[in-house]
């Protein structure tokens, strides 16, 4: 098998004690990314988003496009690693306040689900912190199942939410 090319989500919202403020460890984390059987090719700027469910720790988001050999369990076995590396424990709250979180969005091999992993990442075409960094290094990337880019998916997304009240127009 080939080398694949994965979309990978990354966020933050928890300080690190050796790499700092969740900015900083996404930065480690793109570097995590880089080791082993994994190469990564681009990493899409962070930005910082609100969170999801119940946690109140703003979010570090970013996107980054990996290389490997490994399939796609494989692939969810070595992001699995990294975020265990960086203090990462799979028990507790879902949604909850996190270190690092690391998912598969897509890869180029089209759909696939096995028990524990599908992709594409069920949620991401709802989730404008993983299009709005992915447009910037993958926007052309097609998702299997609608057949749309990324740039057509969070344009769809985002296209109906209405203008900041301060730049919303109030009349003469």
């Amino acid at each position: 098998m080939g080398a694949h090319l994965y979309l990978v989500a990354l966020g933050s919202n928890v300080r690190h004690p050796r790499y700092g403020a969740p900015r900083a460890v996404l930065r480690a984390a793109f570097a995590a990314l880089d080791r082993g059987p994994l190469q990564l090719v681009r990493a899409a700027r962070v930005i910082e988003t609100a969170p999801l469910g119940p946690s109140r720790r703003r979010y570090a988001n970013a996107v980054a496009l990996v290389r490997s050999d490994c399939t796609p369990p494989e692939m969810l076995h070595e992001l699995h690693r990294i975020e265990a590396a960086f203090g990462r424990r799979r028990m507790g709250a879902r949604w909850g306040a996190r270190v690092l979180d690391l998912d598969i969005v897509l890869w180029d091999g089209g759909a696939y689900a096995v028990s524990g992993l599908t992709i594409p990442h069920a949620a991401f075409r709802q989730r404008d912190f993983v299009l709005g960094p992915a447009r910037q290094i993958a926007g052309d990337w097609r998702d299997p199942i609608s057949g749309l880019t990324i740039y057509q998916l969070f344009a769809r997304l985002t296209r109906n939410r209405p203008l900041p009240r301060a730049a919303t127009w109030s009349g003469p």
